[in-house]
């Protein structure tokens, strides 16, 4: 498991050990270290982990903002850790896994509806569904699977403050055929299921409460 300690990340780490999995974290400040910005760290981190059964990555590093107000180094870490990244962890994982094995990737809503502030974001996760879909061609038969979550309250939206947050839910909420944001658990629970789905790969799971459609 790739990816920042708490949220989603942390909801689907504990999904998969309730559902009987061995589960051995890693970021840049979990307890296995591994910057997917730096090849050799990933490949070390390969190395000590030997083989798996699967890879899940929830890492990013937003890229918020218009395009006037973009910064190339901003755009390129996005780049770097979600869909390079990605690639990383293929390559050096893959060959220790069995033909069982699968990965499962984050990509993200803005892939599919633009919002104004979100262009690095929507493109980044475009790109990384783009990935996926290679990847489950040239790994096969390893499956590779990506998660595409909308608005989930998984803290992200913290910072906004407790009334900016609220309002946005609201809107949200009444703009969704779902008529709710999403929680973290129904984005474990997309993960748990792309693990086990022996007949699916190269598809991105929409888990964003038709969002998108509207």
């Amino acid at each position: 498991m790739i990816g920042r300690g708490g949220g989603i990340a942390g909801a689907v780490a504990a999904a998969a050990r309730a559902a009987g999995h061995e589960v051995v974290v890693a970021g840049r400040n979990a307890g296995e270290h591994v910057d997917l910005t730096d090849e050799s760290s990933v490949e070390a981190l390969a190395a000590r982990l030997g083989t798996v059964d699967h890879v899940v990555s929830t890492a990013s590093a937003r890229a918020r903002g218009t395009v006037d107000s973009l910064s190339h180094e901003a755009v390129l870490a996005s780049f770097n850790v979600k869909v390079v990244g990605a690639m990383l962890l293929a390559k050096h994982f893959a060959p220790r896994m069995p033909a069982t094995g699968s990965f499962v990737f984050f990509s993200g809503a803005s892939a599919r509806k633009p919002v104004v502030g979100m262009l690095a974001v929507g493109g980044t996760n475009a790109a990384l569904d783009a990935v996926v879909r290679g990847l489950a061609v040239e790994l096969a038969p390893i499956r590779v699977n990506a998660v595409s979550p909308g608005t989930i309250d998984s803290g992200a939206y913290d910072a906004l403050g407790e009334r900016a947050k609220a309002d946005l839910f609201a809107a949200r909420r009444a703009g969704s055929p779902a008529r709710r944001v999403g929680a973290v658990e129904d984005v474990a629970d997309a993960v748990l299921f792309a693990l086990g789905s022996t007949f699916m790969t190269g598809v991105s799971l929409a888990i964003d409460g038709g969002e998108v459609l509207v």
